[in-house]
């Protein structure tokens, strides 16, 4: 066990602190690096807090697809390759769905914000 803090409550103090005592006294490119930086890290953290449920879900998922094993990476190749070769398209039942989570928790992590996302969330009831 890791003692305190963790690696999220450092990135949100790493966070607070650009956004909250560096930015407001930047200027011009330097404060656009500076949000970029943030922004960043704000992605770091949420794949922290959801990349390993979302890579368990997407794994499970790709065997279930895919009826074999292997790492996510190996799953995500099979299923490259299947498409690829014919053997597996959006007629196959529960691909749609699969790449449609998929993307989901991908835009999760890295765009939460983004209207899209939150208009899908709430059309599928999940906002």
């Amino acid at each position: 066990m890791q003692d305190q803090p963790s690696a999220v409550e450092l990135i949100e103090a790493v966070t607070e602190f650009i956004r909250n005592h560096a930015m407001p006294q930047l200027q011009g490119h330097t404060a656009f690096h500076a949000r970029v930086a943030a922004n960043a890290l704000d992605i770091v953290k949420r794949e922290l807090e959801v990349g390993p449920a979302a890579n368990a879900g997407e794994a499970a998922r790709l065997k279930a697809l895919l009826g074999t094993e292997g790492s996510l990476d190996e799953l995500n190749r099979e299923l490259c390759r299947r498409i690829e070769a014919g053997e597996i398209g959006l007629d196959t039942p529960a691909l749609e769905e699969h790449l449609w989570q998929t993307t989901l928790t991908k835009l999760a992590i890295d765009q939460p914000n983004y209207s899209g996302y939150r208009r899908a969330l709430e059309e599928s009831g999940k906002a």
